[in-house]
């Protein structure tokens, strides 16, 4: 059995890697080809993903916790509200196979920024200062689970991010 804590960074890649292929696939089930897929060098504005379809771009933010996990809020960048689209997708995996969903979604419909979370309480970082306090990060705010829309399918979380992308033009054969 793989000790997930020691070797958590690979999976948060593997996550990664295997999230973009869902939607991908999504896009070629479409029959369009549409969804181009940008990274981020540094992960300093509150997302590692950037979505292209249509009109629509989505920064994406991306939190993963196991099935069962009692992970219950996530931490957000204000400035993922100054980007256009801006959401924040949080996906459940199972364990033992690595197969993905459900997922929960934060954000708006395509083409509207992320709903305000200003008001959200203010994150406190995880290990505590020489004095042993642990300072806030007025930078980052806490979104609890309840606040995110439960996706079942990876198919039903691509239509919310894309529902406004406008028409497609299929891709030439």
């Amino acid at each position: 059995m793989i000790d997930h804590a020691i070797h958590s960074s690979y999976r948060e890649k593997l996550v990664e890697h295997l999230f973009i292929g869902e939607i991908l696939k999504c896009s070629w089930k479409d029959g369009h080809l549409s969804v181009e897929v940008s990274k981020p060098e540094v992960d300093r504005k509150g997302y590692d993903l950037i979505f292209e379809r249509g009109k629509v771009i989505r920064h994406v933010q991306l939190k993963a916790s196991r099935v069962g996990a009692r992970v219950a809020q996530q931490k957000v960048h204000l400035a993922l509200a100054e980007k256009p689209s801006g959401c924040i997708i949080w996906i459940e995996f199972n364990e033992d196979s690595m197969s993905l969903g459900p997922y929960r979604f934060f954000g708006a419909k395509a083409g509207d920024p992320l709903p305000d979370i200003s008001g959200f309480r203010v994150a406190k970082h995880v290990k505590a200062n020489s004095q042993g306090i642990k300072t806030e990060r007025p930078e980052i705010r806490v979104v609890p689970k309840g606040e995110f829309e439960l996706c079942d399918s990876i198919e039903a979380l691509y239509r919310k991010l894309f529902s406004n992308a406008g028409p497609e033009t299929p891709s030439p054969a």
